[in-house]
């Protein structure tokens, strides 16, 4: 007889209201020594709900058959505005949400100030789309789940009207991450130090435009 469980399905769908927690905690398990992670799941759950606030958020999300949040991606349509936005509206729910993390401590203040109008170093060229974030549950990686995110977002921001995007991501001690964004058709652009001493890759993808027939 045979036990092994059946085999699990999932699907991208798109970020919902209710999916929230659940994605606050598959990015704490997902990025648990991470500045976002460290403000703590009051702090994540606004970054979140900005892509579902805002008309140029972009939120996804992979659920399995029972309608566990595997893995999240997010990110904005247009970056330029975006994070203002948020702060100008939400600013009140910010502040109590990073409150208890600037108490334990205060150092991080000058940090938590630029994270609020981050706009992910955008490379020189036309505007571009952000790559906010990717990430997957521990439990749930090795399926392909963070690649069908990441080409999911690609497809819905181009279906938007984007024109290209860009991330970024550590350059030191990830080789996995930068392999896995070379591998799905990023380009190295540049290379840059944070003001935390953080030495940064910027992957850059852009879209072309289908040749008109002859």
């Amino acid at each position: 007889m045979d036990h092994r469980e059946p085999a699990t399905t999932w699907s991208v769908v798109p970020l919902r209201p209710e999916h929230v927690p659940a994605a606050v905690e598959v990015h704490r398990h997902a990025f648990p020594g991470f500045f976002l992670s460290f403000l703590g799941p009051r702090f994540l759950r606004e970054f979140y709900n900005s892509f579902l606030a805002d008309a140029a958020g972009i939120g996804l999300v992979v659920e399995d058959d029972s309608g566990r949040v595997l893995g999240t991606v997010v990110g904005p349509l247009r970056p330029e505005g975006f994070f203002g936005r948020l702060v100008r509206r939400r600013w009140w729910a910010l502040a109590a949400a990073s409150l208890v993390s600037v108490l334990k401590r205060p150092s991080i203040a000058p940090r938590l100030l630029r994270a609020l109008v981050y706009r992910g170093d955008p490379p020189p060229g036309p505007p571009r789309s952000l790559l906010s974030s990717v990430c997957v549950s521990p439990r749930a990686q090795g399926k392909g789940i963070g690649a069908a995110l990441v080409r999911a977002w690609l497809h819905e921001a181009r279906t938007r009207g984007s024109t290209g995007c860009y991330l970024t991501a550590d350059a030191d001690d990830n080789e996995s991450t930068n392999r896995f964004y070379q591998g799905l058709g990023w380009t190295l652009e540049s290379s840059f130090v944070t003001p935390q001493g953080r030495r940064m890759h910027r992957y850059v993808l852009d879209f072309h435009a289908p040749r008109k027939a002859a």
